[in-house]
């Protein structure tokens, strides 16, 4: 009778839950296994960079002042057609909303554990979720967390390879419980793939710099473009309440329909997109508008490999003339896992240091700011000058982020370099017959590195939190802030 009365409980309990908004997360699933108390279980939320206000149309003033005479007419400014200075351009989309984006393809280039895509009982593949990642609970096949894998600013900071994830926020399997059973190994069926990625999943990665597409929508008809174009304004809607009031501007198009594409350019907040067919091959050393509405061309291969000679075969053109490499991808194993680190060992951080890997989100961006910011240097007096760098943004934009280059002076002539207060990360160095300088403009960028070393903090033992704390903090220009910060990791 007693287990009589506990399952009408648990039933009366489901049926309550199910009643409810089906938009908001559940949340974790809290397990009943003795070796896991509840206690020592954190439910909480991952930390969001907070989107909803970032700044816009940003201007940064960087003061120079020189150990010698001066004329501000001698020295020229520019924005190289790649952000660093990179010369070939990659970039990746996930499409599907897969699991793996997370525990597989964002964990690589981050330096988290993998999930392996190796079966652990000859069936099932292991995934994990956010909040079993922050417990520490992971499946038996996870391999162990590495390097981050990324190139570098040319100042010998790292920029982490950072993907595009397609989001499907109608779909309810989003807000999928997590279970978590530290400790509990006579069932690992809580690793089991889930229909897709969850919230806290996506919440986590975009402050690493994922970039967000959408991809199907829930319409009644794939082939009604109105129908697709409500569904868009549903789905948006949901985004920017999970996400910290991100919105997302970039079409992934889904199944080689086209009515996606019609519908996206009827709605206002896509403003990039990319797909197999019918696309225009992006040439990032040709490009003189601001790509806005443009459907770039993506490739799909099942073996990653595939794109390691089409990425030789370009780097052995001159840089005017190479194509970016731009990748289509379903779930990732651990080829791709192998594909991504050879892309590092030979052209990142660990290689020629020649690759520019962002989001097609964060390209689009950079390439707004190239096409229509202004850069203007004044003289303030005989060894002094002031660069003046303006980023006018399009509507909901999140990487107010630029390289500029000053040609006609060297480091070795910089007696001091100062960034405004409106230039939140900042680094530069020589470059060609001049110096570079990388300007970063976001908003919350302190806050963003505050809270990495505080998770550091918390746990020492993770090298992963050192190694996030150690990346965040170095994206900020020098400051007392920045020096505080480093004292504490």
């Amino acid at each position: 009778m007693k287990h009589l009365y506990v399952i009408v409980v648990l039933m009366v309990a489901i049926s309550f839950l199910s009643c409810q908004n089906k938009d908001l997360y559940q949340g974790a699933k809290e397990t009943t296994d003795p070796n896991t108390p509840s206690s020592n279980i954190d439910y909480s939320a991952p930390y969001i960079y907070d989107f909803s206000d970032e700044v816009k149309n940003a201007e940064a003033v960087i003061t120079i002042k020189v150990n010698k005479d001066i004329t501000a007419s001698d020295l020229r400014v520019s924005v190289p057609p790649l952000k660093y200075n990179k010369t070939w351009l990659m970039m990746l989309t996930q499409d599907d909303c897969k699991p793996s984006t997370y525990c597989r393809t964002w964990a690589k280039n981050n330096g988290q554990p993998v999930s392996s895509s190796d079966t652990f009982d000859g069936i099932h593949d292991l995934y994990y979720d956010y909040l079993q990642l922050s417990n520490n609970d992971l499946p038996p096949t996870t391999i162990s967390a590495q390097h981050s894998l990324g190139s570098t600013d040319g100042a010998n900071n790292e920029v982490r390879f950072a993907i595009t994830a397609t989001v499907v926020p109608e779909k309810e399997w989003m807000n999928a419980p997590t279970n978590i059973n530290k400790n509990y190994t006579r069932s690992y069926s809580r690793f089991y793939a889930k229909d897709g990625l969850v919230w806290y999943n996506l919440m986590d990665m975009v402050n690493y710099g994922t970039g967000l597409a959408f991809h199907n929508v829930n319409a009644s008809n794939e082939r009604d473009e109105s129908d697709v174009l409500r569904h868009f304004n549903i789905a948006q809607d949901s985004i920017v309440k999970r996400l910290s009031g991100r919105k997302c501007k970039m079409l992934a198009e889904p199944d080689d329909n086209k009515v996606y594409v019609s519908a996206a350019l009827q709605f206002p907040d896509i403003q990039t997109m990319t797909a197999q067919a019918g696309t225009v091959v992006l040439y990032p050393f040709q490009v003189d508008t601001d790509l806005r509405d443009i459907l770039l061309n993506r490739t799909f291969l099942d073996d990653p490999y595939g794109f390691k000679s089409e990425i030789e075969a370009q780097l052995a053109l001159p840089k005017e003339e190479r194509k970016a490499i731009s990748i289509g991808v379903h779930s990732t194993n651990n080829k791709w896992m192998d594909f991504l680190q050879w892309v590092n060992d030979n052209y990142g951080q660990k290689g020629d240091d020649s690759v520019w890997f962002p989001s097609q989100e964060e390209y689009y961006e950079y390439n707004y700011y190239r096409i229509h910011g202004i850069r203007k240097i004044e003289q303030v007096d005989s060894r002094t000058i002031r660069v003046t760098v303006t980023l006018p943004s399009g509507d909901y934009f999140y990487y107010p982020s630029t390289t500029v280059n000053l040609s006609g002076i060297k480091s070795s002539d910089i007696a001091s370099i100062s960034p405004d207060d409106a230039t939140s990360g900042f680094s530069y160095a020589d470059y060609d017959n001049g110096i570079m300088m990388n300007i970063d403009c976001r908003k919350h960028l302190v806050e963003l590195a505050t809270h990495y070393v505080e998770k550091y903090e918390k746990d020492k033992t993770n090298l992963s939190n050192k190694a996030d704390a150690i990346y965040f903090v170095n994206l900020l220009k020098q400051s007392s802030i920045k020096e505080s910060l480093l004292k504490r990791i």
